[in-house]
């Protein structure tokens, strides 16, 4: 491994997040080209939890922007603050300003300053720069506002029109994720670096349970991502579990002092593990043959 990309694995690592040499490499040469990182894969294959991990390792504020259906770029950039405004034309008028003419002119400018607009996670990351911007979810979003995306990871700056253009001066990391719902367009792609994130093997997936939850045992946190490993090759679960359950389940058995995985623990505690009903029978039938595994 080369030494720049392993002392970027061993940042990661520093926070609890293990990751692979291919995954550690393509962190690094988005950190070292300026360019956004688009991670896709399975939802819980760790996609957040990364800029988590390189916002806390960089030492910088992360910056969310939750993706959903409708969102458009208002929700991205800024609003302004309607009440602050109202009580500040109030304000205005009880001193006698506002009135006509220049007045009234020089009243409706002060309403736009920069002291009412409120930032909306885009603005903010460009004002605040350096940070780590996180797109969560982009597939859930529209094609308008994946182009509105594109637009602004070209340039790192926006214009308002009552203010001007603000440009990052130092340009955000940024991490946009993707459960790969529908495919996003080439045009953002080819902005970005890619990597797909797969569930990890067996002995990653112990180790990242032994780092982030460190009071589970070495021979129960196993046993458990043995389970969990079982599960994942299933083609009948609805959401088969994510390295988020794992962990999940792995600390709910050990809040119940189980030092070794037996049927009616495992069985007792699959709210931890699956969150589909049909899921939680389909696992709790087929239990007992995988703890025998």
């Amino acid at each position: 491994m080369d030494a720049r990309v392993a002392e970027v694995s061993g940042l990661l690592e520093g926070t609890g997040y293990l990751c692979d040499e291919e995954l550690a490499t393509v962190v690094f040469l988005a950190l070292r080209m300026g360019r956004p990182l688009l991670l896709e894969g399975e939802p819980g294959t760790g996609k957040t939890a990364l800029a988590e991990a390189l916002a806390s390792a960089l030492g910088q504020p992360l910056i969310r922007l939750q993706c959903y259906e409708g969102i458009d770029a208002t929700q991205a950039l800024y609003d302004w603050d309607f009440p602050r405004q109202i009580l500040h034309l109030r304000a205005l008028e009880a001193a006698g300003h506002g009135g006509q003419g220049t007045d009234l002119e020089e009243a409706e400018k002060s309403l736009y300053d920069a002291r009412f607009l409120l930032a909306r996670p885009v603005l903010a990351a460009l004002q605040q720069s350096p940070v780590v911007l996180l797109v969560d979810e982009v597939d859930r979003a529209d094609d308008e506002f994946e182009a509105f995306l594109l637009e602004v990871l070209s340039t790192y700056q926006v214009t308002i029109p009552e203010l001007g253009t603000v440009q990052a001066a130092t340009p955000p990391t940024v991490v946009l994720t993707s459960n790969r719902t529908r495919e996003l367009h080439d045009a953002l792609k080819r902005r970005c670096l890619y990597h797909w994130i797969d569930h990890p093997g067996l002995d990653r997936e112990v180790a990242i349970v032994r780092s982030r939850a460190p009071e589970v045992s070495a021979d129960l946190a196993r046993q458990v991502v043995a389970v969990v490993q079982q599960l994942r090759t299933r083609d009948d679960l609805l959401k088969p579990p994510g390295v988020a359950e794992t962990l999940d389940w792995a600390r709910a058995l050990e809040h119940l002092g189980t030092t070794e995985l037996d049927l009616g623990t495992a069985s007792a505690t699959l709210g931890a593990l699956v969150k589909y009903r049909d899921d939680t029978e389909r696992v709790r039938a087929a239990l007992d043959r995988m703890l025998a595994q």
